[in-house]
């Protein structure tokens, strides 16, 4: 039960992106009457979960790269805190992103925590923030002025032009609802991921992972607040900043879809990086920025410069900057109650060490260290860092080390209820290998992987082996290394 009330805020915050963000895909569908808001709501809902459902884990990679919340309450209080600013931002009738909302949470949550905030990866986003914002204006005014071209050589009556740019908006506004669950639902349950309470769930032929289904209930969320709250914002989208025609909606939507999948697909990715070729990262991006940067291409774009609402505008930028700063500030002070009022735990100390296993194990990464010099423990990572960096180790090395040494202490004992739990889950082999290493004790977690890649083969990565298995194994060892690490 606790861990459910946990889940809530996860809820309330899809809620709130599918008040906010969820209906910019169809805001301009919806402004210019050419779609009902109910058939845009329902349409968008369904392809929002399928979405989230079937590829929504690339871009919650990184979000665990920018800040691992490694308590549930800690992580409760993290999206909680994200959801009630973009609230505040809903309330205030502008479409705030909720990429920036869950970004300023996590970054509250390291300084609270004490854990280092991985400035690269952050680089990273905010650079893809404002890559994405320019991507949509250009594909929206290439889109647009090819749209004016083509219209100009065709003689389509007012009636079939309708129908037409009816059919583009219903298509395209699946197609972005669907790339917006796939690259938006890393913000509401990307923080929950590594400390998932599900299991996986088999439907016949079909299996549900635990993100997976974190991700169908945040996909849900989504759904009802797209439902019971998203038309206001969908009319300031489409109206208030500029005046958009049926034809432009259309290229708004197609211009926002094409982008959001750039950030989303995992597979075209991975197809781009194979062949050598530079790749988007696979971050959240904004939905009302690509929205705006969309409208605004179209609008620099021509005649239609004029109607831009630089007013409008500018209160909707300010509300970007903001977010992000609000959303840290109400994290911290909201995990400070949440653990000297209520008594929760919302992170777990991390330590680290420096001793002779951990110097070997780096020699074998070919890293030298002089362990007569560093020996010792550290109480946090800030502490171990501020004396790395007086021996002039590189950030690469520096951050290989702090890896290495990061204490983690597992203690494998009741491995006959830890049976009972995995029965349905586990192979026979994988859970042999488990109970003959009943009672030991290992203080990181590479050497607990080690000892299992010694005992059994089965957990060591195989040569030309499927993505699915690779990934399986993954989602294995990451149950044991929870139910076995004990708390400090």
């Amino acid at each position: 039960m606790l861990t459910l009330i946990f889940l809530s805020s996860g809820l309330f915050f899809g809620w709130s992106l599918g008040a906010n963000v969820g209906g910019n895909t169809w805001g301009t569908a919806v402004s210019t009457r050419m779609v009902r808001f109910r058939t845009a709501a329902l349409i968008a809902s369904i392809f929002i979960i399928l979405g989230a459902v079937i590829s929504g884990e690339g871009a919650s990679d990184t979000l665990g790269k920018l800040g691992s919340v490694n308590e549930i309450a800690g992580a409760f209080m993290v999206v909680l805190s994200a959801a009630f600013t973009v609230f505040a931002m809903t309330r205030a009738h502008l479409p705030v992103s909720t990429s920036q909302a869950i970004v300023g949470s996590i970054i509250g949550w390291n300084f609270f925590a004490g854990m280092l905030t991985d400035f690269t990866v952050l680089g990273k986003i905010v650079a893809s923030w404002i890559t994405s914002l320019i991507l949509a204006g250009i594909f929206a005014a290439i889109l647009f002025l090819l749209m004016k071209k083509w219209l100009a050589t065709l003689k389509i009556s007012i009636f079939r032009m309708d129908t037409l740019t009816r059919i583009g908006l219903i298509v395209l506004g699946a197609l972005g609802s669907y790339a917006l669950g796939a690259n938006n639902i890393a913000n509401v349950m990307g923080v929950f991921v590594p400390i998932s309470p599900f299991k996986s769930l088999k439907f016949g032929i079909f299996e549900l992972t635990s993100t997976e289904l974190l991700f169908l209930l945040g996909g849900i969320a989504i759904a009802v607040g797209i439902f019971t709250y998203s038309k206001r914002v969908m009319m300031t989208v489409g109206q208030k900043v500029t005046r958009l025609t049926p034809q432009t909606a259309l290229v708004v939507i197609m211009a926002t879809a094409v982008v959001q999948l750039l950030f989303a697909s995992q597979s075209l990715h991975n197809f781009l990086i194979n062949n050598g070729l530079p790749a988007l990262p696979l971050v959240p991006v904004s939905s009302s920025q690509l929205v705006i940067g969309a409208i605004l291409g179209i609008g620099l774009s021509g005649r239609e410069r004029r109607n831009i609402n630089l007013k409008i505008l500018g209160r909707i930028a300010s509300g970007w900057i903001m977010t992000p700063i609000i959303a840290a500030i109400v994290t911290f002070i909201c995990l400070f109650i949440l653990q000297n009022v209520f008594d929760q735990r919302v992170y777990r100390r991390v330590g680290y060490e420096i001793n002779e296993v951990v110097a070997d194990r780096l020699a074998r990464q070919n890293i030298e260290i002089d362990v007569v010099e560093l020996e010792g423990s550290y109480r946090n990572i800030y502490q171990m860092h501020k004396v790395l960096k007086k021996y002039n180790f590189d950030k690469a090395t520096i951050a290989k080390i702090s890896e290495i040494g990061e204490v983690d202490v597992f203690s494998i004992t009741n491995t006959a209820r830890f049976q009972r739990k995995v029965a349905r889950w586990f192979t026979a082999a994988e859970i042999q290998s488990i109970r003959r290493m009943e009672n030991q004790t290992f203080q990181h977690r590479w050497e607990l992987l080690n000892a299992l890649q010694r005992v059994d083969r089965v957990w060591r990565a195989k040569k030309d082996e499927p993505e699915s298995a690779r990934e399986a194994r993954e989602r294995k060892l990451e149950y044991i290394f929870n139910y076995f690490r004990v708390i400090q």
